[in-house]
């Protein structure tokens, strides 16, 4: 689990695609705050993960506390995006091997939660509107 925590900074500090693909587990899924289904298996999980890290990944963007408990992790982070400051936790278990098997993402306040679901969308091509 280290290693696969390890690995997740490393990402998160230098954005490589490459390594990312290597840390999500075939059988990944991906919680959103703002899309009520999970997202099951490798190939969402990256696109959810690399669109997020477009839109948080500026300057701003760090981990702020980390608790681990044996395969688990909880990193809370803060970023400011478009003028609005977002406070996040990643929840992320790792199997055996240190890959991500579920990572789950919290955001507040509403305003953070309502600018996230804005530039996720846009980074995904996703329709703003719902039915």
């Amino acid at each position: 689990m280290q290693l696969g925590l390890a690995a997740w900074h490393r990402y998160m500090r230098g954005n490589e695609p490459d390594l990312l693909a290597e840390l999500i587990a075939e059988d990944a899924v991906f919680h959103s705050p703002v899309v009520h289904t999970p997202q099951a298996g490798k190939a969402k999980v990256l696109m959810y993960l690399h669109a997020a890290a477009k839109v948080l990944g500026n300057d701003s963007f760090h981990y702020v506390r980390e608790l681990v408990d044996g395969p688990e992790a909880m990193l809370e982070f803060m970023v400011v995006v478009d003028g609005v400051t977002i406070n996040g936790i990643d929840l992320i278990r790792f199997d055996l091997e240190g890959r991500i098997v579920d990572f789950k993402v919290m955001v507040r306040p509403l305003k953070a939660i309502n600018k996230l679901w804005e530039l996720m969308a846009a980074q995904l091509e996703i329709p703003s509107t719902t039915s």
